[in-house]
């Protein structure tokens, strides 16, 4: 009898379990999450500009070697480094004793020269009517006429000395060829100095205008000019929109510049063809020697344009999340074609009309069904 009560007492206890369990699970049943409420972003494609940046080297319109032609020591240096100079004004003065004398004596060999020539008209002028007299033989005439000729050739060699004498002496005065600024100064006054130094005298740079030098890869090159308009390359260069220059301290020169050169040929060292940018710098903000960055825009139309911050990234690749037609999430590869600022240009993968998720994507898995939330009147405009 009392084990008979026992196993009624057990049999009693495990259906009372048994019936709990079932209940429970209809709670939890009852209690499963609902689908999560996340942003969506309606693809709509845009226009876009990305930024493409090349280091390059900046030069003056102008870039002279003042050098001395003739040699002497240096008498005067009449300006001082980093002075603005006007085309003609005088630079340097050279001694000029020397040059003086050797013109003093160019002209007296010309005055020389002049005498004999006429003594050799006079000679003609003596033997023609005795000639013609038959008082002397016709060979004396032709001697005459002969000195002559040498006379008048020593005269015209007389004055070329002269004129070569004079401009060796005015090359004692060496001026600006150009408007500019003068740099360093290293011979100063006293020094002696010679057309065959090396190093020349200083440097006067122009830089009214300054270019902007750069190199691009083939594989650019080929871009650039299937990108813009124009049956020639000089046509393209015309329809080339205007570049930044951006400085080593990383801000923007306040002047546009614009491409107007290509170079003839590529560089068969590095594979690279050099452009030129030329800038206004009334101001003379920038100098030669100058370094930075060309900025050059590459415009996009007509693209897919999404947030970085809407993606993934997993091994190299980047995925989104796609929202189907019926909620449903799936995480999709796509192929970016650059960035425009915190936006990724898209190549394939996308098209407009998709949906992906906009944020809160860390937790969900393919399959997952969501509640799509309207994104903020900023964030959709963007």
């Amino acid at each position: 009898m009392k084990r008979l009560l026992i196993v009624i007492a057990f049999v009693i206890t495990a259906g009372l379990a048994i019936y709990g369990f079932a209940g429970n699970t209809k709670q939890v049943q009852a209690a499963a999450p609902a689908a999560p409420a996340v942003p969506v972003l309606l693809i709509e494609a845009g226009d876009a500009t990305t930024y493409q940046e090349y280091p390059v080297a900046v030069e003056g319109r102008v870039n002279v070697e003042i050098r001395p032609q003739v040699d002497g020591y240096l008498d005067k240096v009449y300006v001082d480094e980093g002075t603005f100079v006007k085309k003609g004004q005088p630079l340097f003065k050279i001694n000029d004793s020397r040059h003086r004398e050797l013109l003093n004596n160019a002209q007296g060999a010309a005055n020389a020269a002049e005498a004999a020539l006429i003594n050799a008209r006079l000679e003609v002028e003596k033997m023609t009517p005795l000639v013609e007299g038959k008082v002397v033989s016709e060979y004396q005439l032709k001697s005459a006429k002969a000195s002559l000729k040498i006379a008048e050739a020593n005269k015209k060699q007389a004055l070329a000395a002269v004129a070569s004498a004079r401009i060796n002496l005015g090359y004692t005065t060496i001026t600006a060829p150009v408007d500019g600024y003068i740099t360093r100064l290293p011979k100063k006054q006293g020094s002696l100095v010679s057309a065959a130094d090396p190093q020349p005298l200083t440097l006067l740079s122009d830089i009214s205008e300054v270019h902007a030098y750069f190199s691009i890869g083939e594989s650019d090159f080929i871009t650039f000019r299937e990108k813009y308009a124009g049956s020639t390359l000089n046509d393209k260069i015309k329809n080339l929109p205007p570049v930044a220059l951006v400085l080593s301290d990383n801000s923007i020169y306040e002047q546009k510049g614009k491409i107007d050169m290509v170079d003839g040929q590529f560089d068969k060292t590095t594979g690279a063809i050099t452009l030129r940018a030329s800038f206004p710098n009334a101001a003379g903000l920038l100098r030669s020697g100058n370094t930075g960055r060309i900025r050059l825009g590459i415009a996009h139309n007509d693209k897919i344009l999404i947030p970085q911050s809407a993606t993934v990234e997993v091994q190299d690749k980047v995925f989104v999340y796609a929202v189907d037609k019926d909620n449903k999430v799936l995480r999709t590869p796509i192929n970016v074609l650059a960035k425009s600022g915190t936006d990724y240009i898209i190549k394939d993968g996308l098209k407009a009309g998709d949906r992906i998720v906009y944020k809160g994507f860390e937790s969900l898995q393919d399959g997952t069904v969501i509640v799509p939330e309207k994104l903020a009147g900023e964030v959709a405009a963007k």
